[in-house]
């Protein structure tokens, strides 16, 4: 598997004297042996210990683990939410297969909820308030998992409460550019608008409609999206497949950033200051609330005016019109308003992370962390409780390897079972400002695994077993050619906060790795698995449809093992500089064919990111061949420490906490979230679109810092790859 890489700065004197005193006490005298500690140090990554773990990991284990995840709806701070809790501490605490230590770090975070004796409501009531048409409050039951009284009713987290009635216009997928669009045929002020999930966030949907005077938003899951077209629920979609059904909704945080809102940079404890609520920004000014395409099919064919693009039309037998604004005269809706009834609360409950840890043998202070969160919902089947059914199943053989005295790493591992994820990885972030210092000094990598298989209806051998390997498989659907490897499988970035690694890699630039069992996209154009985030996805759901047998999953289980045990146990840290400069490099190519041209009219000149890449190339390339004409485990244990530094804090070398001054907690500047959707530096694809939209001289100046910021950050990283200042 290919690893992505990672930070360096070297230490000081302190370390030096460390080296001083290994070098004294580990000569030896004439004629007596090594002291055991050498044998210890120089041990490198046992590959049968690695057989052997792969071998116990138990796709039935797995399934069990998820059935009893799944029992309850587990939303975060709820009852169910505490039972898992205390079924992930005994779980770790176990004195058979359990950690070494496992505790619990309590937050208070700010939530948002619906009012469980006040319902929202959607209706379509005419000029004289007679009810014509009243959106599903609940979806439809088809198995006992939807009659749980803790299903949560459908809800926009962090939506203001609020009634706003007004005409009923589609504005497609609530972009900045989609209301531009409609502005220009329907006038938006007092208009609620109903808008499609994809193409903009969740709140940025509410956010995008309010500067043009719309009042309220719906948004909803098109079967264009998610279902192949599919609608049915008698033959087409769940319980007959994996098919999202008319009634589900999709469920989710509406808020524009991670962690708790409002304690930014500061873990949310008791006693902490906390911002005043009217100061949170990047949450929707104006009430919305998701519904099912049951009810939004009703309401958008009812829909008069013009008709809107054919890229606004998705899977309804009709055509999706603007809106006059309001429905056709024909429409038994004629003049009706559509009335929203929001009763969202917001509270500050206590949120619990989980956490973990396998002690190290060798390097204790050096971590490895393996995370996934454990707040869904409803019942949460796929999101999140595969990936948490995955990290049971794989503490089980390492903690049993552990109380056995077969095997400790060298680097302490520390799992954590993150709180309150889906509200804004809030337990993550909480933890990483809590412990900002001890995990920016000592951390190797981050490992998440959030939903670990989105589905498995390829039909072809399980991976990782019989013929077929996860690599042969990987590389069979999504490859690419490197110009060091050959053909290669295809890595993803982390440049979003779509999981728990978010925190990690853009706050403290720890390196990280997100990983899953996805779907061949020739096949489906689901963009997610289409239960996401309702009251469908349910241990029914993932056992039938996603992964019968659960073999995707006990894959996904070796695999993260596999890369865990190899960053805990490896003498020389398993990552690449080369590989990262490769990335450098299609990113320099990339932005110098869609910007050097106009930078040159602005003499604004892209030589020195050249030849910021091109040394951090020959850095890298200089440390790898430090490492392959090594023979480190024959070394001073202070050259092999010197290089794992190297490679473990190269990403810390790409942070500039004042680079992206309008993106919370974003501050690496390779990484970073982009709205330019370019396949190169974000904060030079965000400037340059920003300028070249403006026109403003303003505006290319902000481009021009961003390319010195990327200069000098790729320049700093490369000069702590080399052997001295």
């Amino acid at each position: 598997m290919i690893k992505q890489v990672l930070v360096g700065v070297i230490c000081g004197a302190a370390v030096l004297t460390v080296g001083i005193l290994i070098g004294h006490f580990g000569i030896t005298k004439t004629g007596s042996s090594a002291p055991s500690w050498v044998t210890d140090v120089t041990k490198d990554v046992d590959e049968s210990l690695i057989d052997k773990f792969l071998s116990e990991v138990d796709n039935i284990q797995i399934q069990e683990n998820l059935r009893e995840l799944t029992k309850v709806p587990h939303m975060a701070t709820t009852a169910g939410d505490e039972q898992t809790v205390q079924f992930m501490l005994k779980r770790w605490q176990d004195p058979e297969t359990g950690l070494d230590k496992a505790w619990r770090e309590e937050y208070l975070v700010y939530l948002s909820f619906p009012d469980p004796t006040n319902p929202n409501k959607v209706t379509v009531v005419s000029p004289s308030d007679t009810v014509l048409h009243q959106v599903r409050e609940k979806e439809k039951n088809y198995t006992s998992d939807q009659n749980d009284p803790e299903v949560v009713q459908p809800y926009a987290a962090y939506s203001p409460a609020g009634h706003p009635k007004g005409k009923l216009v589609y504005a497609n997928q609530g972009k900045p550019s989609d209301y531009h669009l409609l502005n220009q045929t329907v006038d938006l002020r007092g208009t609620i608008a109903i808008t499609r999930y994809g193409g903009a966030g969740r709140g940025a949907k509410a956010i995008n409609a309010a500067p043009y005077g719309v009042i309220g938003v719906l948004v909803y899951t098109d079967p264009l999206d998610i279902n192949d077209g599919l609608m049915s629920d008698t033959s087409e979609t769940y319980p007959h497949s994996w098919y999202l059904p008319p009634s589900g909704v999709e469920r989710g945080s509406f808020n524009g950033q991670y962690g708790d809102m409002l304690t930014p940079y500061l873990a949310a404890k008791e006693g902490t200051y906390r911002i005043p609520v009217e100061n949170i920004t990047g949450i929707p000014p104006i009430p919305i609330q998701p519904i099912g395409f049951e009810d939004a099919y009703i309401l958008i064919c009812a829909l008069g005016g013009e008709a809107a693009p054919a890229s606004w039309q998705g899977a309804f037998n009709c055509t999706y019109n603007f809106g006059g604004p309001g429905f056709k005269s024909t429409s038994a809706f004629n003049d009706s308003d559509v009335k929203m009834d929001i009763f969202n609360q917001e509270k500050i409950k206590n949120s619990s992370n989980v956490m973990g840890v396998i002690r190290g043998s060798v390097e204790p202070d050096r971590y490895v962390i393996y995370g996934n969160h454990r707040d869904s919902w409803v019942h949460g089947a796929i999101d999140p409780s595969s990936g948490t059914a995955v990290m049971l199943e794989l503490t089980r053989v390492l903690g049993r390897m552990v109380k056995q005295g077969k095997w400790r790493p060298r680097r302490s591992i520390v799992f954590g079972s993150w709180g309150a994820e889906e509200f804004g990885l809030i337990g993550s972030a909480e933890y990483t400002e809590q412990y900002f210092a001890k995990l920016s000094e000592r951390t190797v990598a981050y490992i998440n695994v959030d939903i670990a298989v989105f589905v498995f209806i390829v039909k072809v051998a399980a991976p990782g077993l019989d013929s077929t390997s996860v690599y042969d498989n990987w590389i069979r659907y999504s490859n690419r050619t490197s110009p060091n490897h050959g053909t290669i499988p295809r890595m993803g970035f982390l440049t979003g906060a779509g999981s728990d690694y978010a925190a990690f890699v853009h706050y403290l630039g720890i390196t990280s790795m997100d990983i899953s069992y996805t779907y061949d996209r020739s096949k489906t154009n689901a963009r997610i698995y289409p239960a996401y985030h309702t009251a469908y996805d349910t241990f029914n759901y993932a056992s039938e449809f996603i992964d019968p047998g659960f073999l995707s999953h006990q894959a996904i289980a070796r695999t993260a093992g596999n890369v865990l045990i190899r960053l805990a146990d490896s003498l020389v840290l398993p990552l690449n500089c080369s590989d990262y400069s490769e990335s450098l490099d299609d990113y320099l190519n990339t932005a110098v064919s869609l910007y050097e041209h106009k930078l040159k009219a602005w003499k604004i000149s892209m030589e020195p990111l050249k030849h910021a890449v091109a040394s951090f190339r020959s850095a890298a390339a200089h440390l790898d061949h430090v490492i392959r004409t090594s023979d480190l485990a024959k070394e001073t244990p202070l050259k092999v420490r010197k290089i794992n530094d190297q490679l473990m804090l190269l990403d810390r070398a790409f942070l500039d906490p004042l680079a992206f001054p309008d993106k919370y907690a974003y501050r690496h500047v390779i990484w970073a979230s982009s709205s330019a959707g370019k396949p190169t530096f974000p904060g030079l694809a965000d400037a340059f679109a920003s300028a070249e939209s403006s026109g403003h001289s303003r505006d290319w100046d902000k481009v021009h810092f961003h390319l010195s910021v990327l200069s000098q950050a790729i320049e700093g990283a490369a000069q702590t790859l080399l052997d001295v200042i």
